[in-house]
């Protein structure tokens, strides 16, 4: 009996966490919408910003992105390509391996970071503190 109460326990935890996810990632879609952003272009964006300095211009390999952003392949390259033809990041070929494709922010793509950042960063707090009243 005590096991079947851990094992339960175990099991509304785990469903806690989903719906806070799923309640967060709604949120972040919501106030990102404004931007022309869902969260995970948005993840994507700030994952090559913490790549380099505002100067630098360096990238990540598709592949190291989408062991961050917790996307497929596919889905990760469709949502790079709409964020290329925003003008957001660019795409190049590895230098060391011209198989792999590299992906770096432009300045634009940089800028919209920039703008986007306190707002997602706003809701992260208020959704993780516990705060979810607007």
């Amino acid at each position: 009996m005590a096991a079947k109460k851990a094992e339960q326990a175990l099991v509304d935890q785990w469903r806690d966490i989903l719906a806070l996810h799923a309640r967060t990632q709604c949120e972040l879609d919501r106030a990102l919408h404004q931007h022309n952003l869902c969260a995970s272009d948005f993840e994507v964006l700030d994952v090559l910003a913490e790549a380099s300095a505002p100067d630098d211009t360096c990238s990540y390999r598709v592949q190291e992105i989408s062991e961050r952003v917790h996307l497929s392949q596919s889905a990760l390259s469709r949502l790079i390509a709409r964020l290329e033809k925003d003008g957001l990041v660019e795409r190049a070929m590895c230098a060391e391996d011209r198989r792999g494709v590299r992906v770096a922010l432009t300045g634009k793509g940089r800028a919209l970071h920039g703008e986007v950042l306190p707002v997602q960063r706003a809701v992260l707090t208020r959704m993780l503190a516990g705060d979810r009243t607007e």
